[in-house]
């Protein structure tokens, strides 16, 4: 069954929430699903424990945090690129419980059939 790698390439958290929302549903098809932060996108890992959205609070939306915990129960892969935890000021150490470094050209690599979608 084909997977699913997700690359968010820019540090907007609603487009990284849009990310671990399709992440989270692919993968609770029982589908493999990668998400990648590459570059810039690394510096969102600081978002996962910010406070949800008055608004989308309001409404049930789920915050990042809750979001990439749910992802993460469901099976998604979670990594993060190694220059773009540099350009952050991250180290490994900084990432969430179950997320992991890598680059580009491992994930291409790996990739198999997968479907590849920038967001």
């Amino acid at each position: 069954m084909q997977g699913l790698t997700i690359v968010v390439a820019g540090r907007d958290p609603e487009r990284f929430h849009a990310a671990l929302s399709l992440a989270a549903a692919n993968a609770a098809l029982d589908r493999r699903t990668r998400l990648f932060l590459q570059g810039d996108a690394a510096s969102l890992i600081r978002a996962l424990d910010a406070k949800p959205d008055v608004h989308h609070a309001r409404h049930g939306v789920p915050s990042l945090g809750q979001i990439f915990a749910e992802a993460r129960a469901l099976g998604v892969e979670f990594i993060v690129c190694q220059s773009g935890l540099a350009l952050a000021g991250l180290s490994a150490e900084d990432l969430p419980e179950g997320a992991s470094t890598g680059g580009l050209i491992e994930l291409l690599r790996t990739r198999g059939d997968d479907e590849l979608v920038m967001a």
